[in-house]
């Protein structure tokens, strides 16, 4: 049996993580033995537990600003030790025929790989623009470090390829899938969800931002264009489903102040990260993806598809290659508030363009996104 060990940066359930967790599930029904590195338990390490994954919770080393400081060098050494040990004490000797590291951030697979003479797989999940000494660091790193290089999209390969033409070579693009398993809830738990968690009625519209409350996602942006459109439109709330990451509540309180400053505490929600997705997703009528940057993929745009809603994305990066514009959603132009506004104000006056579009997307959700496509690709790599 092939032993796959798997590194990854977090245990947590946004986009990278669940594209992970659905990987190892499928891989191990396909003769593969997968073997996952987390460096905390959480509630990815619950999820690959319910389906009998191996977890080793070890030291994982991440690529960021802070790695550069002097301590940190000094000690890295000493982390890269401690991180090799802890991963062999638990593989117990075993052959592990390829490295796969989840995201660029993952160091420490790259490291073992090479350390070990492994066959090293890495997926790249991010378009990382700045600072631009990763933007161009990140490249050289990758094709050192990897024998084989996956992206979730065109945009992140082409981002990468541009800075490194040598990667090419070695380069594949492996679009994120999977299937929706989960039932769809009734019309009572959609409308006592709407009421305990977004405090919307039947009757209102409710637009929903499902993803980190960060730097880049967008919320300030959506909440700017929300302003000018609740003056035009009363029956019309608007969601952030999400948290923060680690160290960085700071956007959630300015998200939380500039919600507070518009007054709009009535009309604005910001529920916290939550497991059963599919409840969100059912109980939301407009999805919204106003990324200021671009997106590597858009994993949540799938989601939403599979739920049958219509998604408004920013145009650019991989979005534009899950959304199509005036058939599944609406594309656009990034950073304009005004063009936001627009936008939601076509899906919000017209139910029939937000029916149409709906079921659109989950044709195209099903069709070109599914499990299987994934699951089949990383399967002949693998082999």
């Amino acid at each position: 049996m092939n032993n796959i060990v798997y590194i990854h940066q977090s245990a947590e359930l946004y986009g990278s993580d669940k594209t992970l967790l659905y990987l190892v599930s499928e891989m191990k029904q396909k003769g593969f033995n997968p073997i996952v590195v987390l460096p905390s338990h959480g509630p990815l390490y619950d999820e690959l537990e319910k389906n009998e994954i191996e977890i080793i919770i070890a030291p994982v080393i991440k690529i960021s600003r802070k790695m550069f400081s002097f301590f940190n060098l000094i000690s890295l050494p000493f982390q890269v030790y401690r991180s090799f040990r802890c991963i062999r004490k638990n593989l117990k000797g075993r052959e592990i025929h390829r490295v796969h590291s989840n995201t660029l951030a993952v160091l420490t697979g790259a490291l073992y790989a090479k350390r070990y003479g492994i066959k090293h797989l890495w997926h790249v999940h991010e378009i990382i623009s700045h600072p631009k000494i990763f933007s161009n660091l990140y490249p050289k790193i990758v094709d050192f470090f990897s024998d084989t290089v996956v992206y979730n999209s065109k945009a992140t390969q082409e981002f990468m390829v541009q800075k490194r033409p040598k990667l090419l070579s070695k380069s594949h693009v492996v679009l994120n899938g999977f299937d929706r398993i989960s039932p769809k809830i009734s019309a009572t738990e959609r409308h006592d969800f709407r009421t305990q968690y977004f405090k919307a009625s039947d009757d209102e519209i409710v637009i929903a931002l499902v993803g980190r409350i960060s730097r880049w996602k967008g919320q300030q942006l959506l909440l700017n264009a929300f302003r000018l459109l609740e003056k035009e439109v009363l029956k019309v709330k608007l969601v952030f489903v999400g948290s923060t990451p680690p160290n960085q509540e700071v956007f959630l309180q300015a998200l939380e102040e500039k919600i507070k400053e518009y007054h709009l505490e009535e009309k604005v929600t910001i529920v916290p990260f939550q497991k059963e997705v599919w409840k969100i997703w059912d109980s939301i009528d407009i999805a919204v993806i106003p990324s200021t940057e671009p997106e590597p993929f858009g994993l949540v745009a799938i989601e939403a598809m599979l739920a049958c809603k219509p998604v408004i994305g920013a145009n650019h990066g991989g979005l534009v290659e899950i959304i199509q514009n005036n058939k599944t959603g609406l594309l656009v132009a990034p950073n304009n508030e005004e063009a936001l506004k627009k936008a939601l104000l076509l899906l919000v006056s017209n139910k029939e363009l937000r029916n149409t579009m709906g079921v659109e997307g989950l044709e195209r959700a099903i069709t070109v996104f599914s499990l299987k496509n994934y699951i089949d690709q990383f399967a002949v790599l693998y082999r």
